[in-house]
């Protein structure tokens, strides 16, 4: 496969910073402020992504993210996790790489690596993770810790 078959296209990448806001503000929530930034930039939405990469440091984690990025509805993140929706093979997957838990969560390169999975996903090179007619793809990652949530998040969407 020649390299012009094989590019991806850094649609967009936005950070974000924590803002002030009430614990039940979800509308201002920093991951939703970022992601909704991003998806102006990329000129795409929610509803076109087909793949995606959250900071799941913690169990809870994909819930919340997958909620902020507007991939499943707000208080629906956990109970799409528990029906397969984003699992392989499900409405939207989310983490095939099997997300920072199952890779001990390596900080400083988590980022790194949400990236390279998602390349990998748009290339059709993921071997058994690989997500059927993946085309675009986010990946949400925070750290530090400010108030009630992550001190920065980056959001980046990928396209093939």
């Amino acid at each position: 496969m020649g390299a012009a078959a094989r590019a991806v296209r850094l649609r967009a990448c936005v950070l974000g910073s924590s803002v002030n806001r009430q614990p039940d503000d979800l509308s201002r929530h920093m991951g939703r402020l970022t992601a909704l930034r991003a998806y102006e930039v990329a000129g795409l939405g929610p509803e076109d992504i087909s793949v995606a990469e959250v900071h799941d440091a913690t169990a809870v984690g994909e819930a919340i993210q997958v909620e902020a990025l507007g991939l499943f509805q707000p208080g629906e993140g956990g109970a799409a996790a528990l029906r397969g929706d984003s699992a392989l093979g499900g409405r939207l997957p989310v983490n095939p790489s099997g997300g920072l838990e199952s890779k001990g969560h390596p900080i400083g390169a988590t980022g790194l690596g949400q990236i390279f999975e998602l390349v990998q996903q748009l290339r059709g090179e993921a071997g058994q993770r690989q997500v059927e007619r993946a085309r675009v793809a986010v990946a949400e990652n925070g750290g530090g810790l400010w108030g009630i949530e992550e001190a920065a998040c980056v959001v980046s969407v990928l396209s093939r």
